[in-house]
């Protein structure tokens, strides 16, 4: 099971931390991704972590956010800097049937997102 938290509404430029906690299975056996989805569109891949921390992201948030991954409480965050109004949208964490990231969305298991807004 995958339980986001940490969504809010922010102003442009703004920051918010995502947290993912997984339970029923050990991190550090898969890779996670972070991907969101806008109103009206498809879910985007946006960033994603191996089981050995070497990370991944698309060209829209490179730069400026940040997946990381604490395995000792079993947690992947996702560090947002400088948002902007386009990234609204609401955030899942997902799990990677292997140890690396899935940039094509075959994941074996989604939580159920938190929103992001920003204004």
């Amino acid at each position: 099971q995958l339980v986001e938290s940490g969504g809010a509404s922010v102003e442009a430029e703004g920051s918010l931390t995502l947290s993912c906690v997984a339970s029923g299975f050990r991190l550090t056996a898969y890779g996670m991704n972070w991907v969101r989805q806008r109103l009206g569109n498809e879910s985007e891949w946006i960033a994603g972590i191996s089981d050995g921390a070497m990370t991944a992201y698309s060209d829209s948030v490179k730069g400026r956010f940040t997946i990381s991954r604490d395995n000792a409480k079993n947690v992947v965050y996702l560090q947002l800097d400088s948002l902007k109004p386009e990234d609204t949208a609401i955030y899942y964490c997902a799990k990677s049937p292997s140890r690396l990231w899935n940039r094509v969305g075959r994941f074996t298991d989604r939580g159920q997102g938190t929103q992001v807004t920003v204004s």
